[in-house]
């Protein structure tokens, strides 16, 4: 039997007060509360249409919630656009990474936020600064690229998704959301990716992991919170929780003893 998440005396970075959002008569989150520390893997787990992708929304300045609250370092924020967040410290890193195939990796480090060098008329982009600080942060995270001027699309899935952590922890994340960052990868890159993640944590990132898969959350997070149809099923510390437990509980517990009695063999 677990217990939720009891709360301690040092105040989180982000913390979700009752959070809710509906669209129409939709009720897309109802209820949820959870926090982030500095230095730690918070994992929200569910099913597709559990609701990560509206919390997703809701983290970033994409959406506003309908009710309750959003606290930054204790105070209350509304976020009225993704700039706002990211201004805040609050980075999200989607599944396609916003990232150009075919511009390298130092391009894709920068896009957006290119060093300059001159003054005036005379300010051009500082490529050989991209260069020397691409090839540091990546080396800094643990990252082995070959050559920062390799097109970002010839990496593997796991690559790119670590040069993006690295790329949002250098610009000043406080908060790194991970929209489901293994969901398209193999075990050993899945595993390169969550090194990665524990990187930023150990940092003093505070980690937010949107995924569907309890196996990859498990090893990295220090806190879980789970998501069924909107709502919340508890937050649990990981002392809290084991791994099997953290399955059932996504899988739906009755519901899936229910299955496994339906699909036994006849006279079995």
């Amino acid at each position: 039997m677990t217990r939720p998440l009891m709360t301690r005396d040092d105040a989180p970075l982000l913390e979700l007060r009752d959070l809710g959002k509906d669209y129409g008569s939709v009720i897309a989150l109802d209820g949820i509360s959870a926090t982030v520390r500095a230095g730690e893997v918070t994992c929200v787990l569910g099913d597709n249409g559990a609701g990560k992708s509206t919390l997703i929304k809701i983290l970033s300045g994409v959406h506003r919630a309908d009710r309750g609250e959003l606290l930054l370092d204790g105070a209350p924020v509304a976020f009225g656009a993704p700039r706002e967040a990211l201004d805040a410290g609050i980075a999200t890193v989607y599944q396609d990474l916003a990232m150009i195939p075919l511009m390298a990796i130092w391009r894709n480090f920068f896009l957006g936020a290119e060093p300059t060098k001159g003054w005036g008329p005379f300010r051009r982009f500082d490529g050989a600064q991209a260069r020397d600080v691409t090839r540091r942060e990546l080396a800094a995270m643990g990252i082995d690229i070959r050559d920062p001027d390799q097109p970002v699309g010839t990496l593997s899935g796991g690559e790119r998704q670590s040069v993006a952590i690295a790329r949002a922890v250098y610009f000043g994340a406080r908060v790194l959301i991970l929209d489901e960052p293994t969901s398209a990868l193999g075990v050993k890159q899945a595993g390169v990716v969550l090194r990665y993640v524990a990187q930023a944590r150990d940092r003093g990132v505070g980690v937010v992991l949107i995924t569907h898969n309890p196996h990859h959350a498990y090893p990295v997070g220090d806190r879980f919170l789970l998501l069924n149809r909107g709502r919340s099923l508890g937050e649990f510390a990981k002392e809290d929780i084991s791994r099997e437990e953290l399955t059932r509980l996504m899988a739906g517990g009755a519901e899936l003893d229910a299955l496994a009695h339906e699909l036994e063999r006849p006279g079995n």
